[in-house]
């Protein structure tokens, strides 16, 4: 900002005058500078801080490429004044570095030199499908507790006691998750539980997938009945 203030000191002499009269030289216009902001959707749902990671990439290399340092300064600036919606100032810029609108918007200009600058829309205004840092969470957040509700099936469980119920798993769910579960649903303390299928024992630390247990299998569940002393 404060390099785009000493463009606007050494140069004070190149008025808005200058840069009109440039442009009827050329055959275009100047006009001044639109209120209207560019309204832009991104393809993805951004968050502000992927949107100043984008601007900086921006400011960081487009000096590199083509026009003046001191004009893309100038730029940034104005730029800076818009998405503060102070247009005053940044008109004063534009003015000050003399800088040619032929539409009366940033995304198209010149300056007196010929040389053309173009600014992306998501330097001059965030995009309508913005969402905030926290907002981005909850939605990530949402997604996965989406995904595991789909990946979700009831599974078959026979207890020793005789009695059958249907737990809600997914593949990717231990014995362990599981033992805790029972122990919720039917108050069976989760060290009182033996889980078998096809004959074998499963270890707390055994998932679903590794058993190859098949959605509509049946796991059966030994039940040690604690010994109450005398």
């Amino acid at each position: 900002m404060g390099s785009c203030f000493g463009v606007i000191r050494q140069r004070s002499h190149l008025t808005s005058r200058n840069a009109s009269r440039y442009s009827t030289k050329r055959g275009g216009r100047n006009e001044p500078l639109k209120k209207d902001k560019p309204k832009w959707k991104s393809e993805y749902p951004m968050t502000e801080g992927q949107l100043r990671s984008k601007r900086d990439e921006f400011w960081d290399t487009a000096p590199a490429f083509d026009g003046r340092k001191e004009i893309w300064d100038a730029l940034k600036a104005a730029a800076v004044a818009i998405e503060c919606n102070d247009h005053v100032l940044a008109q004063a810029i534009v003015d000050g570095a003399s800088i040619t609108l032929p539409h009366g918007s940033l995304m198209e200009c010149y300056d007196e030199l010929g040389n053309r600058y173009q600014l992306p829309a998501y330097c001059l205004a965030p995009p309508v499908n913005l969402v905030s840092e926290c907002n981005d969470h909850n939605v990530s957040e949402h997604s996965e507790l989406q995904e595991k509700k789909e990946k979700e099936f009831q599974l078959k469980v026979r207890l020793s006691t005789g009695k059958d119920l249907r737990l809600s798993a997914t593949m990717a769910d231990s014995i362990r998750q599981l033992k805790k579960q029972l122990q919720i649903q039917e108050d069976i303390d989760a060290t009182n539980q033996r889980w078998f299928f096809s004959g074998k024992l499963l270890t707390d630390k055994t998932r679903l997938q590794d058993t190859k247990i098949q959605k509509d299998f049946v796991i059966q569940v030994n039940v040690n009945q604690p010994i109450v002393p005398n």
